[in-house]
């Protein structure tokens, strides 16, 4: 299996901060939002990117983690309406939730799957004002129409390719982003 690093940590770095700007641009203010990391590798994004945007703008958005295992259609074994109803609350109550933007934050946009999964979770928790969407890595290869509000890289990638994504976060020697064929 060949690999090639498409991403270095300064990329990384780069990038999250860029993505940090393009979403208080965009809404105007660093105020009134929520990033709300897409578990696995979203919520220590959606941290890097609060971050940013606090050194900046002096404000620090806040921040949730999503699980959005109960809203998957695309494994074995997925949970039903009851496993969805028993999820716990967002640590965001549901009159914030209401006037706040929330940005889903997630590692790699694929086929769509995921972000599909995680506006159905979101809703579970409140309906929020406007969702947007960042990812690190947009590859392509969609088979639901969802879109990247903010996107760090595109990487063009044939579908059998594999992009890896490894942070210091999880334990890993540094970040970096891989393309494994």
């Amino acid at each position: 299996m060949s690999a090639r690093r498409i991403m270095s940590a300064e990329d990384i770095d780069r990038a999250l901060v860029r993505l940090g700007h393009e979403i208080v641009e965009k809404h105007g203010r660093a105020s009134g939002l929520v990033l709300a990391g897409i578990e696995r590798r979203g919520p220590a994004l959606a941290h890097r990117i609060a971050t940013a945007i606090e050194a900046r703008e002096g404000v620090r958005p806040s921040v949730i983690a999503l699980d959005v295992t109960a809203f998957r259609d695309d494994r074995d074994g997925v949970l039903d309406a009851d496993a969805a109803a028993a999820i716990p609350a967002s640590p965001i109550p549901r009159q914030t939730l209401a006037s706040s933007t929330v940005v889903l934050v997630d590692d790699v946009l694929f086929t769509g799957r995921t972000v599909r999964a995680a506006l159905d979770a979101l809703m579970h928790h409140g309906r929020p004002a406007a969702v947007r969407l960042a990812v690190l890595v947009d590859r392509g290869h969609r088979e639901l129409p969802i879109r990247a509000d903010h996107v760090g890289r595109n990487v063009p990638s044939a579908r059998h390719e594999l992009v890896k994504i490894r942070l210091r976060d999880e334990g890993s020697e540094t970040d970096e982003v891989v393309l494994l064929d």
